[in-house]
């Protein structure tokens, strides 16, 4: 498998739901690079064990990133981040709108590459962090075929209700994904606003659903 689609399929996994829901209660203590290496192991292997998400089944990888990933991920911030300051100013439908937008963008663009997983495995680089630390970055490389894939996650300690660390961004061979979703976003808000943004994904999204 070649680094663009492993890119794909590892976004896909990392990104694609739509709201934040609770963390299991043995993630609350678990270090931020332990986390890491076990969403990897627990998505490839129900991957590997589900013949219709090989087959390309968006409703079966929607239900798996839900159940898995999704606990775990700050998609709140991560849109937030994407629309850059213009996010102050939505109303809270228009955030929300966003949010849905940007799964079904990234869940339909990225879907494909789930069909191709095998005998990946992930290599997850030293970590320090401090008792005190809110965030931290996890460096890993992803092995397989060909050349290794450069994967990092820039992550938040949360408190309260669904505690732990949860991901907010994803570097896939040294490119941030939030701040290229950001770049592209601009352009769309300084154009049309927020509801051309939001326009704007919709008309991709049911463009990329007749493919």
């Amino acid at each position: 498998m070649n680094r663009r689609l492993w890119a794909r399929l590892l976004v896909t996994l990392l990104m694609s739901a739509a709201s934040l829901l609770a963390l299991p209660a043995r993630a609350a203590d678990e270090a931020a690079d332990t986390l890491i290496k076990r969403l990897f192991t627990e998505v490839l292997d129900s991957i590997k064990a589900d013949k219709a998400i090989r087959a390309g089944d968006t409703s079966r990888i929607a239900a798996l990133v839900d159940a898995k990933i999704m606990p775990n991920v700050n998609f709140q911030r991560m849109t937030a981040s994407a629309v850059g300051p213009a996010w102050r100013q939505a109303t809270p439908e228009q955030q929300k709108r966003l949010q849905d937008e940007f799964k079904i963008l990234l869940l339909r663009t990225y879907a494909g590459a789930l069909t191709q997983v095998s005998d990946q495995t992930i290599a997850v680089k030293p970590l320090r962090v401090a008792a005190d630390d809110k965030e931290t970055v996890v460096r890993t490389e992803v092995k397989g075929r060909g050349d290794p894939v450069q994967l990092d996650y820039r992550l938040e300690k949360t408190s309260g209700e669904g505690l732990g660390w949860k991901i907010y961004n994803l570097n896939v061979m040294g490119v941030w994904l939030v701040e290229t979703y950001r770049s592209q976003f601009a352009q769309e808000i300084n154009g049309k606003g927020i509801d051309g943004l939001i326009a704007s994904l919709s008309t991709r999204n049911k463009a990329n659903a007749g493919r």
